[in-house]
């Protein structure tokens, strides 16, 4: 019987090669051609004509996005860890917001204090070898990669705007979900440059299922120490993305890093049979066997993604990456 076995697999390995063989297409590579005035569209469409290696992926990922937001049915999901909010790249996601290419986001605690905070003060360009110790002893700034945050434009900031808030916002009721909050939030700013206005205004909810860790969820903390009964509804959360997620024709993400927030998208839906779009947008090894540097193909044998769905995984810098798409996706669009 062991036998046999072996012979079936060598016999099914061979049928495979055989398949295989049959169906390949070989299209030539062809050079990429740089020209004056060149649009971003038309880079990537030559890069994904040219290989690459990355560049072919990037090239795909926006083929695949580009179908994604044209499908009218498909539930569109972006996540996104808070690290990104601190750059320049939080206007290219508050602008796929305005532009209705996204209907709902979960994304890290830090997201909103970034948000937060840049919308009532400053960020300002630093290095990643500047003097750290220096840094804080002398200006009482903090670094967050290459983007300085001096103390008095964040944690000043956010305790100064955000219990008052609370106040009126819990002032007739005791329990919230974290997307009610931060809709409750967000319509109290007027800033069109603010990720929660704009989903507030675009009704697209946000979702933070690690809500206590980060500044916001400190103040809701302080808040709490003069308001006992306050509760913060997470399994209101849960139910609101059953329920969004099940209900959907078809869904579609794009997940930009890891942790806990890319793992709410894929973990929800699973429960309808996997995504239908699904793009990594990673710097995360898998070797190691982190959520964050788990390939696609990982999420396919959780039921997350479907096999037969619209996929890639693109290795690289997010700050790069996505507003490359989105560029070629406002061009096409």
């Amino acid at each position: 019987m062991p036998a046999v076995n072996v012979l079936i697999v060598q016999n099914l390995n061979v049928d495979i090669e055989l398949f295989i063989m049959s169906k390949l297409e070989l299209i030539p590579v062809e050079d990429i051609k740089i020209t004056k005035g060149m649009t971003t569209d038309q880079l990537l469409r030559s890069m994904g004509r040219a290989g690459g290696f990355t560049a072919q992926k990037l090239a795909d990922a926006t083929d695949i996005a580009e179908a994604m937001v044209k499908n009218k049915d498909c539930l569109r999901i972006l996540s996104f860890p808070a690290c990104i909010m601190a750059t320049g790249t939080r206007g290219v996601i508050v602008d796929m917001v305005k532009n209705g290419l996204v209907d709902l986001i979960i994304t890290t605690c830090g997201t909103l204090d970034h948000d937060l905070s840049r919308t009532f003060a400053e960020y300002y360009k630093g290095d990643f070898m500047m003097d750290d110790e220096m840094l804080r002893e002398e200006y009482e700034i903090s670094r967050l990669g290459n983007v300085l945050v001096p103390d008095e434009c964040y944690g000043a900031v956010l305790e100064d705007r955000l219990l008052p808030m609370f106040e009126e916002i819990f002032a007739d009721t005791q329990s919230m979900t974290t997307y009610e909050i931060i809709d409750a939030v967000g319509s109290r700013l007027d800033n069109e440059d603010s990720l929660l206005y704009q989903c507030h205004k675009r009704k697209v909810p946000i979702v933070v299922p690690g809500i206590t860790d980060g500044s916001f969820g400190c103040q809701l903390w302080m808040y709490y120490q003069t308001h006992r009964k306050l509760r913060i509804d997470l399994f209101g959360d849960e139910q609101m993305l059953s329920e969004i997620t099940n209900n959907a024709k078809s869904t579609g993400a794009i997940i930009i890093g890891g942790g806990i927030s890319k793992h709410h998208v894929i973990w929800w839906n699973q429960f309808r049979g996997g995504l239908d779009y699904c793009i990594y947008l990673t710097t995360a090894e898998e070797y190691d066997g982190s959520l964050s540097g788990a390939r696609i193909r990982e999420a396919v044998s959780w039921g997350k993604v479907k096999s037969d769905a619209k996929k890639m995984t693109v290795e690289g810098d997010a700050t790069i990456s996505l507003p490359m798409i989105y560029a070629g996706l406002v061009e096409r669009l």
